[in-house]
């Protein structure tokens, strides 16, 4: 099954980087308060950048070294994918 890992800017305008089998419905779950603690104090939340891979274990190694990345390095990765077929706003 393939999972996808996403980085959502939140209303307050920070990043976050999780994991998912359906992005669609995990960006809805942390609109509607269901997500990461995170999020929750920082609603709405907007999907910005996607990728899928593999599976679940690939899928948390790359979250991993993308949350290891400065906010510059993220929002650089954000703006080189508008319009790409790995991610942008959905």
């Amino acid at each position: 099954m393939p999972w996808t890992v996403y980085i959502a800017r939140c209303g307050d305008g920070s990043l976050y980087t999780g994991i998912t089998t359906d992005r669609v419905r995990r960006v809805a779950e942390h609109n509607r308060g269901l997500g990461a603690a995170y999020t929750r104090s920082r609603l709405p939340v907007s999907l910005v950048y996607w990728e899928v891979v593999e599976d679940r274990s690939r899928a948390l190694r790359r979250e991993s070294e993308i949350r290891r990345l400065t906010r510059g390095e993220k929002e650089v990765l954000v703006t080189s994918a508008i319009g790409s077929r790995v991610g942008g706003g959905d």
